[in-house]
């Protein structure tokens, strides 16, 4: 896009942009348009096709085009497909607890723990219950971090034990009072079923009675995390997608001070 052409949308939004009425945006402003995609267990056909136009219909959909349908064997075929949103919501009165903090850098978040616990913190990390993927907790918890984002591995004040996947929550609290870790992090990546919202009630429940919860700091994160939810299961604070390990330090490590204080 030319910097003009971005500068024109830019000085339009004042007149176009309806925050009461919010709608997708495709090509102009408040044009609805969106692009869903989905699976039909149904071999792939015209009568399939037309399925999933009149799904899209029911999704409150205007004008739906089926643009790409693939079959993915006999009984299954995906489809994506494109229209304008009919629906719009009322921006200004959404409200979502988040994690409010200032996001510091690695040299940042070292010098402040030195200045203010004179010590490393503990951060014991685990993918926990029957969950086998170590993305997550990699991207935190690794020396080479993710997207260029350096994992607390590398922090000079942080001391950080990556226990990896499919660690019962027996063993992650185990871990934790032999570590006497400051800080503990889960990750969960398998959702389906809400087997995460099962494993995190679990985790909490033993945690409260072993008398250890207030002991420790509890984040988790993973795909369909938010703060909202982690409050929600017992734990102090949860992160989503596109958090990297400077949201999570800066975060447990103002806590933890401000936990120290009081």
């Amino acid at each position: 896009m030319s910097s003009g052409l971005y500068s024109t949308r830019q000085s339009n939004l004042g007149t176009t942009l309806d925050l009461k009425k919010l709608k997708p945006y495709g090509d102009t402003m408040n044009d609805g348009k969106v692009q869903v995609s989905f699976t039909l267990p149904v071999a792939d056909s015209e009568r399939a096709v037309e399925a999933a136009r009149q799904l899209a219909l029911k999704m409150g959909l205007v004008e739906p085009n089926v643009a790409t349908h693939i079959a993915l064997d006999k009984n299954f075929s995906f489809f994506v497909v494109y229209g304008s949103l009919k629906h719009s919501v009322d921006y200004d009165e959404i409200q979502v607890e988040s994690v409010d903090v200032n996001v510091m850098t690695m040299e940042e978040t070292d010098d402040f723990i030195r200045e203010n616990f004179g010590r490393k913190l503990r951060v014991l990390g685990a993918s926990t219950g029957t969950d086998a993927h170590t993305v997550g907790i990699d991207a935190i918890m690794n020396m080479k971090g993710y997207a260029g984002h350096f994992g607390l591995e590398r922090y000079r004040m942080i001391e950080a034990l990556n226990m990896g996947s499919q660690v019962s929550n027996e063993e992650f609290i185990r871990k934790a009072v032999e570590f006497d870790a400051d800080v503990l992090l889960v990750s969960q990546t398998v959702t389906q079923k809400n087997v995460h919202i099962q494993n995190l009630t679990e985790l909490v429940e033993l945690l409260e009675a072993e008398g250890l919860r207030n002991r420790f700091l509890l984040i988790i994160g993973g795909p369909r995390i938010s703060h909202e939810l982690a409050k929600e299961l017992g734990a102090d604070a949860g992160f989503g997608p596109g958090k990297y390990a400077n949201d999570v330090a800066s975060y447990f490590c103002e806590e933890l001070l401000a936990r120290q204080q009081h």
